[in-house]
């Protein structure tokens, strides 16, 4: 059965939904867990069914998760109606906002970069003891600013 057709048929298996959907079974069950994702009707023999909405809706937090969102911000989103139904203010409000984290997360990745880069310019490669890279990562070196 195509991809298309297994879509069109409206009683995913889990497995199903977890290749069409790119996102592990595991992830799956612990989105229905908390929440994010509604529990499923069961078939006739217990098993979890799930329709092109589930598909689209894992895809959507999927996708999300992979630009940093956490999940508080999805399912702000999701409650907007995403991803055919949102408000674009509300929606920009909530990205400005992830965006302004982005930054100041890449601002200290950068001076991260700097001061590893000068301690491992200064090691030698010789022995531990007076080791820069060391010395920086002991708890009694660390220099309070």
């Amino acid at each position: 059965m195509s991809a298309i057709r297994t879509l069109e048929a409206e009683n995913l298996p889990i497995g199903a939904l977890s290749r069409l959907s790119g996102v592990n079974i595991e992830t799956i069950r612990y989105y229905e867990r908390i929440k994010m994702l509604p529990r499923p009707p069961r078939a006739a023999s217990g098993r979890r069914v799930y329709g092109r909405g589930d598909v689209r809706v894992l895809a959507f937090i999927r996708r999300a998760r992979e630009l940093g969102f956490s999940i508080d911000e999805i399912r702000a989103l999701l409650r907007l109606g995403a991803p055919e139904k949102a408000l674009c203010r509300e929606v920009h409000e909530i990205a400005v906002q992830h965006l302004e984290r982005i930054r100041v997360k890449v601002a200290d990745l950068r001076r991260l970069e700097r001061l590893l880069a000068k301690t491992v310019a200064r090691c030698s490669g010789n022995t531990a003891l007076g080791c820069p890279v060391l010395d920086m990562l002991d708890a009694r070196h660390v220099q309070t600013s």
